[in-house]
């Protein structure tokens, strides 16, 4: 990694910057520092000799169980028993990172060190009381739980600028004079601390195992939320058929399993920053006649930078986000279980949403957390697993999962009325795309209607965006010609996974994709100047463009327009081959089984409506990446 808040992120982010046509070396071989002098980009040339970051990372986890069956102490408590539970996970990292001033994420400027280490502990406890017995055709099953669980992270952090001794790298921190401000030294620590506790008590029960009836609630508490409204209480309840244990079923025999599911129950987010309701201070010094004094302010412009890290303003009333779901399932097996799968329908309510809201400066906020409104959501989830061969040498297995989800916004913190600052819509998903629309590019036969917008102060010429308006006054106006483009989230996920054995060779492939949803581009800025892609831009001879004309230095104000597109993807993710050693010769090497294998990840797209982004990471490159391994057992 190479870069710095206001650059490229990585190496390969700094050399995209740099022209194509740029020369790296001069004619006696020496580096060029800056290979193009317009985009002043530094050469990324040796760029890993010139910026260290060591990173060291450390987890242990352990788990601990014990179980105590009272019914094997004494017959009349038989299928009572108690369950402890206790995992602890703790987690340890630290970063140096040195950057030397002929970097190219540095341009020149001095060079720079810091070190920071984080140190996570957390751990849950689980105490659960169960109960279990048959009654002839009766099964009854009881469960009591509590549960417990702490977050603890404590962090630490020191940088500076100019270090004199640059080879010390961030290992002597000490020899700067923080006091001086061109050493641009900074230091801070932080703790942050969070812990949920539950209560759950859930009641199973089914007769002759074909009708089943399951009924829970749980009360849980997290600490995160406002005094007051840390605890909430949680029910659901399901019933279950199995139609393939009805006397009446017994004579079909190519049905394995068949079963039908219905369900309801209500669930709780409390994901917040821990925190968060009690409100932020900053600190800084101010100068009285004694000296400077420390003084704590939550969002004074003097000390603040509103535009980039002011606090929210406090909500002493946060509480629970609260989703109540209906669920309609069925599962299924056919031919001794050479097809079998899942359907679930489900549709649900969510209200009192845990949302960042903007709200009015004057306040001296810039935002808020807020339970507010309702939304509903419709879906469907859909698992198919088929063994379309199956032979004493070779198999193939098949597994398809798709699903389809479909959210809206039912109310808002002013009921229906549209919150448009934060881009919430009455009957539109949460996430959408809310701007300007575009009609193409401007053409020659556009003229007369072109000239009604010049006469209103637009300057559009022929070969530039078209943007939509509206209401018909040859204006733009973002209270009156905005509308929603499109929505953020998939309509529809796909995962296809292909596994085929033959002796003792395994081949897999997996496909994945996402349908139904839009992103933006960017669109194309046309600015005439060096690093633009070769795309199909208008001239005089390609009138049909896709994108706009080149305009020299400013570019076309509405060119990102034409970089909202509809977005669908198919992608080969995965490609693994492997060959296991029979067993004799692992026998006579002394282990148990060894497995070679090759994979291939995030190969290329099948389908992309876009050809120059992976949609799947969101990034205008592929991360393609080959593995060779072994697997031993002993």
């Amino acid at each position: 990694m190479a870069g710095t808040n206001n650059g490229p992120g990585d190496i390969y982010g700094l050399a995209k910057s740099i022209p194509r046509y740029a020369v790296p070396y001069d004619d006696e071989g020496n580096v060029i520092a800056t290979p193009h002098t317009e985009s002043r980009t530094y050469t990324v040339v040796d760029e890993w000799k010139k910026v260290n970051d060591d990173r060291e990372n450390y987890r242990a986890l352990a788990s601990f169980y014990a179980q105590l069956d009272f019914g094997k102490m004494w017959k009349p408590l038989e299928g009572l028993s108690y369950k402890f539970a206790f995992g602890p996970d703790f987690r340890y990292n630290r970063n140096g990172i040195f950057r030397d001033s002929s970097s190219a994420s540095l341009a020149g400027s001095t060079n720079y060190a810091s070190w920071g280490s984080n140190r996570y502990f957390s751990w849950t406890l689980d105490n659960m009381i169960l109960y279990n017995r048959q009654f002839g055709k009766h099964n009854i099953g009881v469960t009591l739980l509590q549960t417990a669980s702490k977050n603890n992270h404590e962090s630490g952090s020191m940088s500076a600028s100019d270090i004199l001794v640059p080879e010390m790298l961030w290992n002597n921190m000490g020899i700067v004079d923080v006091t001086q401000s061109r050493y641009k030294a900074g230091m801070g620590t932080g703790l942050t601390e969070s812990q949920m506790a539950s209560y759950m008590a859930r009641i199973n029960y089914s007769f002759n195992d074909r009708y089943l009836l399951t009924v829970s609630g749980r009360y849980d508490g997290s600490s995160v939320l406002a005094a007051g409204n840390k605890w909430d209480f949680f029910p659901s309840a399901a019933l279950g058929w199995r139609i393939n244990q009805e006397e009446f079923m017994q004579d079909i025999t190519w049905i394995d399993n068949l079963k039908l599911r219905i369900g309801v129950g209500t669930t709780g987010n409390s994901s917040v920053s821990p925190y968060g309701t009690l409100g932020g201070i900053f600190t800084g010094w101010m100068p009285f006649s004694t000296g400077n004094q420390m003084i704590f302010v939550t969002n004074e412009p003097y000390y603040v930078d509103m535009s980039k890290k002011a606090n929210s303003m406090a909500n002493r009333d946060l509480s629970w986000e609260k989703t109540t779901q209906w669920n309609y399932g069925i599962d299924f097996g056919f031919l001794s279980n050479r097809i079998n799968g899942t359907i679930d329908v489900y549709h649900s309510k969510t209200k009192d949403l845990l949302m960042s809201v903007n709200i009015p400066t004057l306040t001296g906020y810039p935002s808020t957390m807020q339970n507010i409104g309702q939304t509903k959501n419709f879906g469907v989830d859909i698992s198919l697993n088929v063994t379309p061969i199956r032979t004493e040498d070779f198999e193939w297995v098949s597994s398809l999962n798709a699903a389809y989800q479909k959210e809206e916004i039912v109310e808002l913190a002013n009921g229906k009325n549209d919150m448009i600052d934060n881009t919430w819509f009455i009957g539109q998903s949460i996430g959408v795309f809310y701007d300007y629309a575009a009609d193409g590019i401007w053409k020659e036969s556009d003229a007369a209607e072109m000239a009604k917008w010049n006469e209103k102060g637009s300057k559009f010429k022929v070969g530039m965006v078209k943007p939509v308006d509206q209401n018909g006054d040859y204006q733009l106006d973002a209270n009156d010609d905005k509308i929603i483009l499109g929505n953020k989230t998939p309509r529809w996920t796909l995962g296809w996974s292909n596994y085929f054995t033959w002796k003792g060779v395994e081949l897999g492939i997996e496909l994945y994709g996402r349908f139904g949803y839009m992103i933006s581009t960017g669109g194309e800025a046309q600015a005439g100047q060096f690093q633009q892609r070769e795309i199909d831009y208008w001239t005089p001879d390609n009138p049909n463009a896709e994108w706009q004309m080149p305009i020299y230095g400013s570019g076309d104000s509405y060119a990102g327009l034409l970089g909202y597109k509809d977005a669908s993807f198919l992608k080969l993710r995965n490609i693994s081959l492997g060959y296991n050693i029979p067993q004799n010769i692992c026998k006579k090497i002394g282990i148990n089984s060894l497995k070679v294998y090759v994979q291939g990840r995030n190969l290329g797209d099948i389908y992309s409506s876009i050809d120059y982004i992976d949609l799947d990471l969101g990034t205008s490159y592929y991360n393609r990446g080959v593995t060779f391994g072994l697997n031993v057992g002993f």
